[in-house]
């Protein structure tokens, strides 16, 4: 079988960035276009359930009722199909290109350290990691009530800083307690934006392959869960649910680890990205060799570019000159069932099932669903 062909992303009128300043459009907040048409109302909330491709919901849809009774398109996440690019994609409305997180870890080019934008655990300012205006910012600049609903842990977080800011937090550990949260803030002034979060999904699909049925019984309480969300919102309030990327099970015997390969580590500084999506930070003068390597060990079952052959595809959006250096010299996205561990470094890694962040379809394609009451 052929391996797919990669799915680009929809930047300006398709993409998971385009949902917010929709959504603001829809809000009625001066300046913002509804791009994607969404349904004008004064209340909205979003939830995003982490890890819900398009193509798993469908292949799926008889588990989840209430979400397969929606109406529906799809919309492409950004590029790396992952979830701190995605996150910060919403929040901003901007390609990570513009955003500057370009992947679940990515250099710090000043210090030569590795940032993992989940944990931030890099000693990096978000606001001046991505400095842009977020969209829940100009929302809440117009008057309209902004709150986000998630893990209380999730408030301190960089991540949460460079995506959110501008959202007054919400923490809440519990689906009761998110409930909760979500009833109260969505009817808070004369007009309001609730931003929900659940990551049980992902989580599950990482741990147990998003085709097991761990992760059907994981999608049917999701879908319960955002029928209870809906039942929470005032009438007048529109639901749409989205989410940041699909994924994709690699068995173990499709994985390549970069770390029992000498080849595949010549030449290179730091590994950075994750195993669908690899950044490699090449030693200087190093990046072509790097490329060859890697072009003859995976072949065609992944894409081998070197940074400027990606920046210049659009994979990204428009580049900025700060965000550059972020970027690998060698960029490895796979295509076929193919996964580039790193053993000795990344052992928590290397031993999940279910990944994403490459152009697959499965990685890339993500449902918009809207209940409009």
């Amino acid at each position: 079988m052929a391996d797919p062909t990669p799915v680009l992303p929809a930047y300006g009128g398709g993409s998971l960035a385009d949902v917010l300043p929709s959504v603001a459009g829809a809000l009625a907040v001066p300046g913002e276009q509804n791009v994607l048409d969404l349904p004008p109302s004064p209340r909205y909330a979003v939830l995003l359930l982490d890890g819900l491709g398009w193509n798993l919901l469908r292949r799926n849809a008889e588990t989840a009722p209430y979400l397969s009774s929606l109406a529906a398109r799809s919309l492409t996440a950004g590029v790396p199909s992952t979830t701190a690019a995605s996150l910060t994609s919403l929040g901003t409305g901007l390609p990570p290109g513009a955003h500057g997180i370009v992947g679940y870890t990515s250099i710090v080019p000043e210090t030569g350290a590795l940032l993992n934008a989940l944990q931030w655990d890099a000693p990096v300012d978000p606001r001046r990691w991505q400095p842009h205006q977020t969209v829940f910012e100009r929302v809440a600049a117009a008057g309209v009530a902004t709150r986000n609903v998630s893990k209380a842990r999730f408030d301190s977080s960089g991540l949460t800083a460079a995506a959110f800011r501008g959202s007054k937090h919400r923490g809440a550990d519990t689906i009761e307690d998110r409930l909760d949260a979500t009833r109260f803030a969505s009817r808070e002034g004369s007009s309001s934006l609730v931003y929900v979060y659940d990551s049980q999904l992902d989580y599950t699909g990482h741990g147990q392959g998003s085709e097991s049925w761990q992760w059907r019984k994981e999608l049917a309480a999701a879908d319960a869960f955002a029928s209870q969300v809906r039942s929470a919102l005032p009438r007048d309030a529109v639901l749409v649910v989205v989410a940041d990327h699909g994924m994709i099970d690699v068995a173990p015997e499709n994985r390549v680890d970069l770390d029992s390969e000498p080849a595949l580590t010549d030449g290179v500084r730091v590994i950075g990205g994750e195993s669908r999506f690899r950044h490699l930070y090449c030693v200087d003068g190093a990046a072509d060799d790097v490329l060859a390597t890697y072009r003859e060990r995976v072949g065609d079952k992944a894409l081998v570019l070197s940074r400027d052959e990606a920046v210049g595809r659009g994979w990204f959006g428009e580049v900025e000159e700060r965000v550059e250096p972020r970027l690998g010299d060698v960029i490895v996205a796979s295509l076929g069932p193919i996964a580039l561990v790193a053993g000795r470094r990344y052992p928590q890694e290397a031993g999940l099932i279910g990944l994403h962040g490459s152009l697959t379809d499965d990685e890339m394609l993500i449902p918009l669903l809207i209940d409009a009451g």
